[in-house]
């Protein structure tokens, strides 16, 4: 079986819709996947911000077309794909502990049911290494 690790790092919605969608692919193909979420995107898996994430990294100028868009396609939110995954196949989401804390999440119970646990960036370094996929998003 395939193992795709991939690191976390931003919190905008269209990188995490984006991030669900490859999730979603992995889970068709019942690939193992951990996934490493650093600094800004550790923000969306605190408890209660599942709904709060707005802002669009790529053309924020399009954030109220890409969001309306998104609800005419009716594109699962992002947090959705994530579960979806999570139900189809094994994939684990790590937290790093440095991004836990810079939001205010110093344990696991800070953050939503997705997150399996907190770790450390070496972790994730040699996730990827040992991983036949590695993406960045």
């Amino acid at each position: 079986m395939a193992k795709l690790c991939m690191g976390l790092f931003s919190g905008s919605l269209d990188k995490l819709v984006g991030a669900g969608v490859i999730l979603s692919g992995a889970a068709a193909d019942d690939m193992d996947v951990e996934v490493f979420v650093l600094l800004q995107g550790a923000r969306a898996f605190l408890k209660g911000n599942e709904n709060k994430i707005d802002n669009v990294a790529e053309a924020p100028e399009l954030k109220e077309h890409f969001i309306k868009q998104l609800e005419v396609l009716n594109v699962p939110e992002w947090y959705d794909f994530f579960e979806m995954a999570k139900d189809m196949t094994n994939v684990k989401i790590y937290i790093c502990s440095l991004a836990g804390k810079i939001w205010g999440g110093e344990k696991l119970e800070d953050f939503n049911d997705l997150v399996d646990d907190l770790c450390g960036i070496g972790e994730y370094l040699t996730a990827a290494e040992e991983a036949d996929i590695h993406m960045f998003i």
